[in-house]
């Protein structure tokens, strides 16, 4: 069975489901016959990274926000990230993901893109790295086991630029408008950051409609 997890790498809610997600195939009986793939989807396409701004202060740009509610706001995720044993660091950078998402399909085709998503997002959330620097992304990548000349030859190039807009294409025919979002099997969908329960009963649903 595969489950499709189109998700982005800045999307805290994407962080906090994708280890509730975990949490629930691990303790699943048939987790060994389960295929994960994540899929690319970009939350802000249009963002050209200001190397001075945060994620804060773009929350309250975006939505209006006073400094304080920015940080109100990202304060709940942190508590909800941080019961999952997660890092978070409200002093994030931000910019645009586009080129962190092709990195990620050359961990797919690798068979390393848990691993290099995982990475990336203790880069990201947990430390507060600049990952949309050339050099940040290839560093992390090249922890999570890929090799960093083929890391810079896709980041240098436009390797996998037409996976992702696949991914994106894909998921705007299946109605997916925010993520997370988990498809197990292509036929059951699951959306946003739910509890460990929610993602057990859908694995259970999924496998038993296999049929």
């Amino acid at each position: 069975m595969r489950v499709d997890v189109w998700s982005d790498v800045v999307c805290p809610w994407c962080y906090v489901g994708k280890a509730r997600f975990e949490k629930a195939l691990n303790a699943f009986g048939h987790r060994d016959e389960i295929e994960v793939v994540f899929r690319s989807f970009e939350l802000d396409p249009d963002r050209r990274g200001d190397r001075g701004e945060t994620v804060l202060s773009m929350l309250s740009e975006k939505y209006g926000m006073t400094e304080d509610q920015a940080r109100a706001a990202d304060t709940r995720v942190a508590g909800l990230a941080r019961a999952e044993g997660l890092g978070f660091d409200s002093n994030r950078p931000v910019g645009n993901t586009f080129d962190i998402h092709r990195v990620i399909h050359l961990g797919l085709q690798k068979g390393l893109q848990r691993e290099l998503i995982t990475a990336v997002n203790e880069a990201y959330f947990a430390q507060a790295r600049q990952v949309f620097d050339r050099d940040v992304i290839t560093e992390v990548a090249a922890g999570a086991g890929l090799d960093a000349g083929a890391v810079g030859e896709v980041l240098d190039g436009d390797a996998y630029a037409d996976a992702v807009r696949q991914d994106e294409l894909l998921a705007r025919e299946l109605g997916i408008s925010g993520v997370p979002f988990f498809v197990f099997d292509m036929a059951l969908g699951v959306s946003g950051a739910q509890p460990i329960e929610t993602f057990t009963s859908a694995l259970n649903q999924a496998w038993a409609d296999r049929g």
